[in-house]
């Protein structure tokens, strides 16, 4: 009968252990209106709790402390455990290594490695590579790593701890660490194409973690092809500030909505007539702070939309008032792009009467060859026999080589008032 061999115990022990900050004591506000019932009784107590913050007792931040429940020492259990203060996506982890010589004899070369195993890559996160000579008893060797978490998912620590005993034999042995990284922001973005090759993007930040963050910066690196304006500002006396006020904290679930105006380059524009398929807009960046100012980053993948089809031929407002009197003639200039890039087209403009807006001029006139990715603009003139908000609609044009007509309507909408009514505005 076959025995296994006892289990030979190592001369050094392997200890880990999570370096963490303390958090901030988070308490529930309670709160109701002045109208209600409790009146300002809610609010009273809160400014006497002494867990809160003068003047911000609505944001969930205390002034206490809260050490950490459990910090992972030396077991995959605890590390593991819920437990445990959770690691989020674009925070830094830091880990304390400690390789302790328990026996009474001196250990030679020791080599203390620590590599973080994820599930595209495995990293080496060892401060040196190089290995101790020796170690008296009851010494230890102590390492502290730290690495930016940039993948969603479960990681594993991987410590391995090799050395040679007095006798010469070589000793090895590893131990493993798991932990989970949770995602800390929903990010959804939402695109809106202007009558121009303006493009609008909407970014909706949820904070989906626990606690409260402080948002330091939310902007958009543009690709190369774009030049970017950020609509989250205003200006109040002289003085620029945002959108959101002078608090900008992000409650637990709560949402932020961010605005940009994306604009082709001058180069690209005219390079191409417009920017057409799908076109990359560039990527957020994100930057936050929690507890006691620890920051955490993400950068979204490059972000990319799909233009707008225009077809052969693209029709553009160039400029157009916004109100008009009634009866009064008015005028619009538009442009006209060929999109093709191979084919030349020969234009014929008609302008179709609605029953509110009349066109001045005359119809069915030549617009003359226009090359591919070029464009020219055209001056024309409407007024409107109806008032309110009106439509321009009716602008037909013709390719007489293909003998293909491109209906243009609903272009835009003016404001049409009496005489009078401009007069008093």
């Amino acid at each position: 009968m076959e025995v296994n061999p006892p289990k030979q115990e190592h001369l050094l022990a392997l200890k880990v252990m999570r370096l963490t900050k303390p958090t901030l004591f988070t308490n529930i506000p309670v709160t109701c209106e002045e109208k209600d019932l409790p009146g300002d009784l809610f609010n009273q107590l809160m400014r006497e709790d002494p867990s809160t913050v003068n003047g911000a007792e609505t944001l969930m931040l205390g002034e206490m402390l809260t050490l950490p429940q459990n910090f992972g020492i030396s077991s995959f259990i605890q590390l593991h455990s819920p437990l445990s203060t959770n690691i989020f996506l674009g925070e830094t982890f830091s880990s304390y290594i400690s390789v302790h010589n328990d026996s009474n004899q001196v250990v030679k070369d020791i080599l203390v490695k620590a590599d973080l195993q994820t599930s595209s890559q495995r990293l080496n996160l060892s401060a040196s590579n190089a290995a101790v000579a020796e170690l008296k008893p009851d010494c230890c060797i102590d390492d502290v790593i730290h690495h930016e978490v940039k993948e969603i998912g479960t990681h594993i620590l991987v410590c391995a701890v090799s050395y040679t005993t007095q006798g010469g034999e070589k000793m090895y042995f590893r131990k493993f660490f798991k932990f989970q990284v949770l995602k800390p922001l929903d990010v959804k973005t939402k695109f809106y194409n202007a009558e121009t090759d303006e493009v609008f993007l909407e970014a909706q930040i949820q904070n989906i973690t626990t606690s409260p963050m402080f948002m330091e910066k939310v902007s958009l690196e543009p690709s190369i092809m774009y030049n970017v304006a950020e609509l989250n500002s205003v200006t109040q006396a002289g003085e620029c500030v945002t959108t959101f006020g002078s608090r900008t904290y992000l409650q637990p679930m709560d949402t932020r909505q961010y605005l940009y105006c994306l604009k082709p380059k001058k180069e690209f524009a005219e390079k191409a007539g417009i920017i057409k398929g799908v076109t990359v807009i560039g990527k957020l960046d994100i930057v936050w702070k929690t507890n006691l100012g620890e920051r955490g980053r993400l950068q979204t993948s490059q972000l990319q939309r799909m233009a707008p089809g225009y077809g052969d031929v693209r029709l553009s407002l160039e400029a157009i008032p916004d109100t008009v009197i009634l009866e009064e003639p008015f005028h619009i200039t538009c442009k006209i792009t060929n999109c093709s890039s191979e084919r030349t087209m020969d234009l014929v403009l008609e302008m179709c009467n609605t029953n509110s807006i009349h066109w001045c001029g005359i119809s069915g006139r030549q617009l003359g060859k226009l090359h591919p990715s070029s464009c020219l603009c055209l001056a024309l003139t409407l007024l409107s026999s109806v008032q309110g908000l009106q439509s321009v609609s009716g602008l037909r044009l013709t390719d007489t080589f293909l003998k293909r007509t491109y209906e243009y309507d609903d272009i835009a909408q003016v404001c049409v008032v009496s005489s009078a009514t401009k007069v008093e505005s």
